[in-house]
């Protein structure tokens, strides 16, 4: 499975389960979680290009918040889920990047 559908998958049930539990701190343990499994399984792809998913899913991480008000937090978190999948798989998974 690419990382760049983990990335996003990590995010949307990060949201899910602070969202089911009302344990944001649980919605957060999971969000590393994902993050740490992803820049460990793309490391192959280069240190730097890891950094940058790793800063994409901080900054889609916190466009979700400023885009909850106008879309909705559901749909502002499908939206950043989708950038930071599109972006984490041009950057660590699509051809000619290095193989794991």
């Amino acid at each position: 499975m690419p990382t760049g559908v983990l990335a996003a998958v990590t995010l949307v049930v990060a949201f899910a389960v602070a969202q089911v539990t009302g344990v944001r701190a649980l919605g957060g343990a999971v969000l590393v979680l994902g993050v740490v499994w992803c820049a460990w399984r793309s490391w192959s792809a280069g240190a730097g290009r890891v950094v940058a998913v790793v800063v994409l899913g901080a900054v889609c991480f916190a466009g979700s918040h400023v885009l909850a008000p106008a879309l909705g937090p559901w749909p502002a978190v499908l939206l950043v889920a989708a950038v930071l999948g599109a972006g984490a798989w041009s950057l660590v998974d699509r051809r000619g990047v290095a193989a794991r």
